[in-house]
């Protein structure tokens, strides 16, 4: 039987072999298959389960985009209700670490929550991860005062952190990897939807109702996802394979990423890059991953196995995902200004302004996951896209264009990056086994956060240097900006433009080095033709 017949009966029955089991030979790449078969044996046992119904895959999906939305929208509801709090609460100093409370907890919380999964089962996972961003919505809701919100964020981003590569697991869990490209598209239009709803709904809730609505919204939605999605989970194949846990390499990683978090968030803002604080924080940031590289190169059972993140495929996509992740992220964040300079909008048009860039990237995810259905060649249409796309960075770079002009400009290159991100997650799921998936989504999930962070802080370093401004007193610069004049902003951003133009251009080159293996599923006519 060639690749072809038996992907076109993935996932039926096969005679010789457990269903389960004929399913995990299906997805293994074709190079080095004998040695990954002679690996079986060692496998998780797994008992043969009847295949899921496309009623139940629907039922699935519906309930892990709601739950996908939650996290999503969490990210974005919160940013316009926060003068509000702050009035009520008497105190807008800390009002940042609202935010920034929930953005270090989710960081450092989503390669834990990926591994486990691969140890106690996705089931578990998923149900802790809704649990305590639930517990901390209620705790966020009844706050009698910052401090308790603070903390009450903090224990609401340890679940919104498990949540996204443990929704990324179970769909790898459900679909095939040649169909899985056309729900990780689904996946970014949800984050899409709630970044422009976020911020609208609210301002609505903090205006017209209370600001604690922003987080009681969430429990009728999170009971509402696990309505739908725990009945169907004991059909779902279980790959998960019982293990001792490596704790202190977690804690290592976990530690190591909130040290260099906090620099990229405090550095050139509340203390100068070169401070005495900044520098003590990145070298123990350095010691600590050193630290935690030397023991999961001793560790008979690693948190996170350094042969993992090896290889062809890994590391050039987790490259091109966090650049281009990165690089919309980046002029996400400091597009509003440009808009409010140059083209004198105000902060809710500047807010409209972000459309092409953010939802239109959808589209080109889209065109990515149902090619990737259809073709046997998938990483094609994400290098071209990300080409587009490098080539509209720098004509955005190069020309002064007029709004609609840099509106057209940021919708092909939205269009083009968006190609990245469902070829880069299904190849790199696609390239480890089934009992590995957790970890390597949650390893991802963790780099694209850094990569994001660490590239709104970049885009920030480079405006306020080609500003003119001194980028030690950022808080000072940033209260001038009404001083800017429009030709000094349209200087400063071609460099901003032209950042975002090389890091989508690294993540193109990524894509083409990237070792393009088979992916297993339903076979289209064209490709079995070709």
């Amino acid at each position: 039987m060639n690749k072809f017949e038996r992907q076109s009966r993935y996932p039926a029955d096969d005679e010789a072999l457990p269903e389960a089991l004929a399913s995990e030979l299906a997805e293994l790449p074709t190079q080095g298959l004998s040695d990954q078969v002679m690996a079986i044996p060692d496998a998780p046992s797994i008992a043969p389960r009847p295949p899921l119904t496309q009623s139940e895959v629907r039922t699935i999906l519906m309930s892990l985009l709601l739950t996908m939305f939650l996290a999503a929208l969490d990210q974005t509801i919160v940013a316009t209700a926060l003068p509000t709090i702050g009035r009520q609460f008497h105190d807008v100093s800390n009002l940042s670490w609202v935010i920034t409370a929930y953005l270090l907890a989710s960081t450092a919380v989503a390669p834990v929550f990926g591994t486990l999964s691969d140890i106690y089962g996705r089931r578990v996972m998923i149900i802790t991860a809704l649990s305590l961003f639930v517990a901390g919505s209620v705790l966020c809701a009844l706050a009698p005062n910052m401090v308790v919100l603070i903390l009450a964020r903090a224990l609401q981003g340890f679940g919104g952190g498990g949540i996204l590569p443990v929704v990324q697991t179970v769909i790898s869990d459900v679909v095939s990897p040649r169909e899985r490209g056309q729900y990780q598209a689904y996946f970014s239009g949800v984050w899409m939807l709630a970044g422009l709803g976020g911020p609208v709904l609210g301002g609505v809730f903090a205006e017209h109702l209370h600001w604690s609505m922003i987080f009681w919204i969430n429990v009728p939605l999170a009971v509402a996802a696990l309505a739908m999605l725990l009945p169907k989970m004991a059909k779902i194949p279980a790959y998960h394979r019982m293990r001792e846990v490596d704790w202190l390499g977690g804690v290592l990683l976990m530690a190591s990423a909130v040290a260099f978090m906090l620099v990229l968030t405090w550095g050139g803002n509340r203390f100068t890059w070169l401070s005495p604080t900044i520098l003590a924080m990145l070298g123990a940031s350095v010691a600590l991953a050193v630290t935690f590289v030397w023991h999961a190169g001793r560790a008979d059972e690693p948190f996170v196995p350094l042969s993992l993140i090896g290889g062809r495929v890994v590391p050039y996509a987790m490259l091109t995902g966090g650049c281009a992740l990165g690089a919309m992220i980046g002029l996400t964040v400091h597009l509003p200004l440009y808009y409010e300079v140059v083209y004198h909008l105000t902060a809710s048009e500047a807010g409209l302004g972000l459309i092409p860039l953010a939802a239109v990237s959808t589209f080109g995810a889209a065109i990515a996951g149902r090619t990737m259905a259809r073709v046997k060649h998938y990483k094609r249409v994400a290098i071209a896209g990300t080409i587009v796309s490098t080539l509209a960075g720098v004509a955005m770079t190069l020309t002064t264009p007029t709004l609609w002009g840099l509106m057209f400009l940021l919708s092909v290159f939205g269009i083009g990056l968006g190609t990245a991100f469902p070829v880069s997650v299904v190849a790199l799921q696609n390239s480890v086994t089934r009992s590995q998936i957790g970890t390597i989504t949650g390893a991802m999930n963790f780099f694209r956060a850094m990569m994001s962070s660490f590239t709104v802080a970049a885009f920030s370093a480079i405006l306020l240097m080609a500003l003119g401004a001194d980028i030690s007193l950022a808080e000072g610069a940033r209260g001038s900006v009404s001083s800017i004049t429009a030709a000094d902003m349209l200087s400063a951003f071609r460099y901003v433009f032209a950042a975002a133009s090389i890091m989508i251009g690294i993540a193109s080159i990524c894509m083409m080095l990237m070792e393009e293996r088979p992916l297993a599923g339903p076979s289209h006519p064209v490709e079995m033709a070709e």
